[in-house]
C-alpha cells in the first residue's frame, strides 16, 4: 500500500462560468441593466412629455434659511420610517420569541394558541391587518394611527420571527440539552445560558432579511396616513406632480437604507458564523 495519499484535485470551473462571476463582469452586467431601466423610464417620460424638475429634489432632504439648516420633508420622513421599523422590530422580535417557546414548551395549551396565532397572522394579508388593528382595534382600544402601525407591523412579523426563533432553538444539537439538564440546570436556565446564545448563530442570517422586510413592509402604513417616508412621498406628488422624480427618489432611499443594513448586520453574522 502507497504511504502518500493521492490528494483530490478539485474539478476546474468552467471558463466561461469564471468570466461571468467575476467582479468587474458582475458589476459591469449590474450597471448595464440599471441603465437600461433607468433609460426606458427617460425615454417613456419624454414621449409622454414630461417636465423633469430634478433640481427640486434636494429641497425636500434639506434647506438652508435665514434661521439655518432645516430638515427637508423626505429626511423627516425617512427618521419617522426608522422609528416605526425599528419599534415594530422590537415587538416582533419579543413576540416571537414567546411563540416560539410557547410551541417548544410542550404544553397543550401553550402550543395551540401559538398555532392559532401563527395561522391566523400568516394567512391574513397585511393590509387587512393593518386594517383591522387601526379600524376596529383602533377605536375599542383607543389606538393612534401610529400605534396601530407598530402592532400590525410587529404582530405580522412577529409570527415570521417566531419560526425563525424556533428553526434557530431546534438547529442546537440535543447533546447541549442533555449536558445542561445533567449538571442540574432549569429549564429557563438552559434557555439562556446554553441555547439561545448559540442559536443567534443560526437565527442571524434570516433575522436580517426580516429586518429589510420590515423597512419595506413599513410603507404599507402610507395607506392610513402615517407620516413616514412613503406618505411624504404621495404629498410631495400631489404639491408638485413631479411623480417620476420623487418616486425615483424615495426608491433610492429605501434601497440605501437597507443596504446599509445588510452591510452592517453582514459584520455581525461573519462574527458568529457557523464553521
Amino acid at each position: 500500500m502507497s504511504q502518500t495519499a493521492a490528494k483530490y484535485v478539485p474539478p476546474k470551473t468552467p471558463v466561461l462560468s469564471r468570466f461571468f462571476s467575476s467582479i468587474p463582469v458582475s458589476v459591469l452586467i449590474y450597471l448595464v441593466v440599471v441603465g437600461a431601466i433607468i433609460l426606458s423610464a427617460y425615454n417613456g417620460a419624454q414621449a409622454m412629455g414630461y417636465n423633469w424638475q430634478w433640481y427640486q429634489v434636494p429641497k425636500y432632504f434639506y434647506t438652508m434659511t435665514d434661521d439655518g439648516f432645516q430638515w427637508g420633508e423626505i429626511a423627516i420622513g425617512l427618521v419617522k420610517t426608522v422609528e416605526i421599523s425599528t419599534l415594530a422590530f422590537l415587538l416582533a422580535v419579543v413576540l416571537g420569541l414567546v411563540v416560539a417557546l410557547l410551541r417548544l414548551s410542550g404544553l397543550l395549551v401553550g402550543g395551540a394558541l401559538a398555532v392559532v396565532f401563527l395561522e391566523i397572522v400568516r394567512n391574513t394579508p397585511l393590509l387587512v391587518l393593518l386594517y383591522l388593528f387601526y379600524y376596529v382595534l383602533g377605536p375599542i382600544f383607543d389606538l393612534d394611527r401610529y400605534v396601530a402601525s407598530i402592532l400590525c407591523l410587529g404582530v405580522y412579523h412577529g409570527a415570521m420571527v417566531s419560526e425563525i426563533f424556533r428553526a434557530g432553538i431546534n438547529a442546537v444539537p440535543v447533546g447541549q440539552w442533555e449536558g445542561a439538564k445533567s449538571i442540574g440546570m432549569s429549564n429557563s436556565q438552559v434557555y439562556r445560558f446554553i441555547i439561545l446564545p448559540q442559536s443567534i448563530r443560526f437565527m442571524l442570517p434570516p433575522l436580517t432579511g426580516e429586518a429589510v422586510n420590515m423597512i419595506k413592509s413599513s410603507a404599507i402604513v402610507s395607506v392610513i396616513a402615517v407620516a413616514e417616508l412613503t406618505t411624504i412621498g404621495r404629498n410631495i406628488i400631489s404639491d408638485t406632480y413631479m411623480s417620476f422624480e420623487i418616486w425615483f427618489t424615495i426608491a433610492a432611499v429605501y434601497l440605501v437604507v437597507t443596504l446599509i443594513l445588510s452591510i452592517g448586520i453582514s459584520f455581525v453574522e461573519r462574527r458568529y458564523a457557523v464553521s
